[in-house]
This record gives C-alpha cells, structure tokens and sequence, in this order.
C-alpha cells in the first residue's frame, strides 16, 4: 500500500530533479561533451565556483532538508571540490519562523496549555531555523529558552530522505569512483544525523553530558535543562544572555581579553575531542557569546558528535606530527586513520604536506595556522581521490570553524601553539614519544629475531626450488577491470564481424538488400559501443593541486 509519506516522496523526487536539471546536464556534457557521444571536457575553477551558487540557490529553494543536507556537504571534501566547499560553508541555517499557532499545538501536544505550564511565554521567537525555533519564557520564576521543534517537519523530512535515497544511483553516474564510495553511504549518515537533531531528547542527553564534563570548569558555561518541560519536541533549558563571540567592538568595550577568550575556546574543544570523547560540533559564532565574567557560553547542541578513542589517539598523534614537521608521521597517521589509502604515492604525498606547511608556516613552523592546513589537505583528499570518516570528518569542520572564530578573536592567534602547550600540560606529548619509542623498541626485537629464524627458511625454500617441488600460487588482481575491458572489446568485435558478414551475405546472395541494411542497423551500435571502449581513459591520472606555482596563483585570485 502507498503511503502518504511515498506520495509526498514521489512528489519531491520530481520537484527535485527539477530543480537540479540544470546541474544534470551540464555533468551530463563533462563526460560526453555531445550527451551520447564525444570526448570530457574540462571545467575550471572559475565554472566550479559558478556551479556551487547555483547548487546553493537549489538548496535554499528545497527547503530545510537540503539545507541540512549542505552543511554536511561542507564537511565532506572526499565528495565535493573546494571550490563547493568554500560556497557551502557560508550556507545559513535561518529560514522565517513558523506561525506561533502551528508552535503552540506542538507545545500543547507536549504539556497542555502553555500559559498553564509556564509563568510566561513570549510569542515571537529569538531565532528560527529549519528544523527548530527558539522562544524565551519563564519557568518556575527562572527566565529560560524554549527550543520548539518545526511543525510538520518529520513528514517532510522522511520524504526528502527517500528521495535523497533515490538520487545517490544517479548522481554516481557523475562522479569519479572514489567520491561514488563516499556517496555509498551519505544517505544513511545524513539521514542519521538529521534524526538525531531532530531529537531534543538526544540533545539534552548530549548537553548534559558535555555539562558534566566541564562542572569544575569556570571559563565556561553552559545552559542547565528542565526535564519536566523538555520531551522529543520541545527542550527547555535556562537563558543565558551574553555578548556575541564575533561581536569584537562590544567585547572590547567590556574590557574582555579577547586572546584569553580564543585560548579557552581552542582548549575547551581539544579536551571535548581527545580526552572526553564528546564534542559541541557547531561551533559557529551564533552558538557561541561571552558573559559579563568573560566566561564562553555555548548554545545548540544539536549537532554534537562522538569520537571513538582509537581517533582520539591518532588525532593527538597528528598534532604531534605536525609540530614536529614529520612528514612521514603526519602520512602514517592519515593512513591508520583511514582518510589516505595505504596504496597512495608517498613521495608525491610527502610533497604535497610539505608544500601545505611551508606555505601556511613560511619560516617559522611556530606561526602558521591550521586552518590553512586543513583546508589543503582537504583539497589534497578530493584531488586525489580519497576516503573521509564521517566523524572525522566533523572533527575536520570543528577544527576548522573554531580556528576562524578564534582568528577573528585574535588575529595572531597561534592555534598551533596552544595546542602543543595543552597537550604537553596533559601530558599526551610525552605520553606519545614514549608510545614511538615501545613502537621502535617492538620494531628492533622483531628485527632481531628473523636475523635467527629468516635463513634457515631461506634454505628451505632453495631447497625446495632445486627439487623442482616448488609451487608459487598467483593472484592476479585487477582493480582497473583491464581484463573485463578486453573481453568485451573481444565481443564487441565478434559479433560486429558475424553482423558484417551477415549483411553482406544477405546482399550478395540473397540480394535482399533491404534486410541486409536491418542487420547492420542492429550491429551500429556494436560499432559505437568497440570505438568508446578504446576512447576511455585509461589508469588514474591526477594532477597535484599544490605545486608552488599552483599556490601562488590561488593567491593571487
């Protein structure tokens, strides 16, 4: 039986495809320049740039899913080139708020009649977003924000989801293979974690959590909740006024220190990420102000985020690394976490995070920031192509937002800097060196015992080999399908000659020219099919994004 949420997906689905037809056709002309046939075509950045508007108008135009939908997009550089990335980061999440009636039935449907349940309760919201408003009220003689989930948005947003669903087969016809594995699972994460914000219950869970974390600690601050009014829908939890964390002449005016207000941030973060294992993870200046006290209060945990502690342990690593300019520790680092592929090229690899560092550091590796670096090894992930975790990938978009409000706070911030110094203070630093040096040791004992146990095999096996009693089993693998690709050239050719010879049997013999112009018909599109099997590329080609001349231009524009 049809449902009325398939009815409402089919609908969407052709809005959808409607929308994003101009896209279609022109990803359709980059790989058959004349639609069915013909070489790719190249597409600039300056096409790329023009491409991502469009796409963030397309978004805006579908409404609160796609919207959602774009901002994880901004995170995934294993998907999208940086020139998308860079319009997508800007993507807003702030639409006009629903009509107070449709939020008072959600209120009333949770608690009974809002001013029976509240001592008062302003009717106009203090923010609107896609998939929630917020409203300030009072609460047992407390002032407190009232997060109100949007009216009808489930519908909605269950109906998009399958139409995303129902979009990944096409849109992979347009991708390369590495971004067509990350497409494989976008929909299932997306959907994921759209649910999960949609569930205020999950995010007062989270907030109390990461409150928890931090209850000795008074450099910051954030919001208690009620439960008797917090369900599914609705989150109740105390205001806390403050000053806008981007808001730079207000800060100035109260006297605060802004470079103290970016280290707290930056250290607060490092201790969500590699020591709690739980993170705030939308850090954006909207959800983040100071109090009078100077303290950093945070809003909106609904997206927050998890790291499982082997990432925990690598991203430590990884900031080590960097600080140290270890290039081949930062490669090994990306490789155990899964974002480089143990196959890729070291030496061009190595290069390209050389060429990241020195750009962003200049002479002093002291000075650069991590933003930039993360930007080029974002760009480094999509160039070539690889895999991003999805967590990791938060972590990436956490990092980088934070690192921009804490520019903005001070523009000589060194993000670097105090990183090292929290990690030496918490004694992961040390704690690293001594994990390489049991790692060497390991290395040296294993090293140790095949001096002993290697030649007596090796005797074994010339041994063997002089016996004729040796036997070599062998694994052909074939990732680029070389051999398929051949065996259906090899068909194609068959078939074509037997529909050649056929035609010219019937028009020779049986003089039946008008059956022997049939036959060659149906074998056109043999012919068509061999000619675009040898018009194919052939193996990987790449083209390094950050030589210097490379960079230099990317500065200049």
């Amino acid at each position: 039986m049809v449902t009325l949420v398939n009815l409402r997906a089919y609908w969407r689905f052709v809005v959808v495809l409607r929308q994003f037809s101009p896209l279609i056709v022109a990803y359709w002309r980059d790989s058959r320049r004349y639609f069915l046939f013909g070489g790719s075509r190249e597409v600039d950045a300056e096409t790329q740039r023009e491409r991502a508007a469009v796409l963030l108008d397309i978004l805006l135009t579908l409404g609160p899913t796609f919207i959602k939908l774009g901002q994880i997009l901004s995170t995934r550089p294993d998907i999208l080139p940086p020139a998308y990335i860079e319009v997508l980061e800007g993507l807003q999440d702030d639409v006009p708020p629903a009509p107070w009636e449709e939020s008072k039935v959600v209120l009333e449907d949770e608690f009974g009649p809002v001013d029976e349940t509240f001592d008062d309760f302003d009717r106009d919201p203090i923010s609107g977003a896609s998939l929630g408003q917020v409203y300030t009220a009072e609460y047992e003689g407390t002032p407190v924000a009232v997060k109100v989930r949007r009216p009808g948005i489930e519908s909605l947003v269950e109906a998009d989801l399958r139409t995303i669903r129902w979009s990944i087969p096409l849109v992979k016809r347009f991708t390369g293979a590495g971004r067509a594995f990350s497409l494989e699972n976008l929909a299932d994460e997306f959907a994921k974690t759209i649910r999960e914000e949609m569930d205020y219950e999950r995010e007062r869970t989270m907030l109390e959590e990461i409150r928890g974390n931090f209850a000795d600690e008074d450099r910051i601050r954030i919001p208690e909740t009620y439960e008797a009014v917090s369900g599914p829908r609705v989150l109740t939890m105390e205001y806390v006024p403050g000053t806008k964390i981007s808001d730079i002449d207000a800060l100035d005016e109260a006297g605060h220190d802004r470079t103290q207000i970016a280290e707290t941030l930056q250290e607060v973060y490092l201790q969500m990420i590699i020591e709690d294992g739980v993170f705030h993870a939308d850090p954006h200046p909207g959800n983040l102000a100071v109090a009078d006290d100077g303290a950093v209060i945070f809003y909106d945990f609904g997206m927050a985020g998890r790291v499982d502690p082997f990432v925990q342990e690598k991203i430590v690593e990884f900031y080590v690394a960097v600080a140290r300019q270890d290039i081949d520790a930062i490669l090994d680092t990306l490789i155990s976490m899964g974002t480089l592929s143990p196959e890729a090229d070291r030496e061009v690899m190595g290069n390209v995070m050389e060429l990241a560092i020195a750009d962003a550091s200049g002479e002093d590796i002291e000075q650069y920031q991590v933003n930039q670096i993360i930007e080029q090894v974002e760009s480094t992930i999509y160039e070539f192509p690889l895999r991003l975790p999805p967590n990791l990938a938060l972590v990436l978009r956490v990092a980088t937002v934070v690192e921009g409000v804490c520019v903005t706070l001070d523009p000589e911030f060194d993000f670097i800097s105090t990183a090292t110094d929290y990690l030496r203070e918490e004694g992961y630093y040390e704690q690293t060196a001594r994990d390489l040096a049991e790692d060497a040791g390991r290395q040296v004992q294993k090293t140790t015992e095949a001096l002993f146990t290697v030649p007596p095999k090796a005797d074994e096996f010339l041994d063997r080999a002089n016996r004729d009693d040796l036997t070599v089993n062998v694994v052909l693998e074939d990732d680029t399908k070389v051999l398929e690709k051949l065996a259906m050239r090899i068909a194609y050719s068959v078939l074509l000659a037997v529909g050649v010879l056929s035609a010219t049997i019937l028009y020779s013999f049986a003089e039946n020219w008008r059956l022997a112009l049939v036959v060659l018909a149906l074998a056109a599109p043999l012919a068509i099919a061999l000619y675009r099997s040898f018009r194919k590329k052939r193996g990987l080609r790449t083209t390094p994004q950050f030589t210097r001349q490379g960079m230099k231009n990317r500065r200049d524009d």
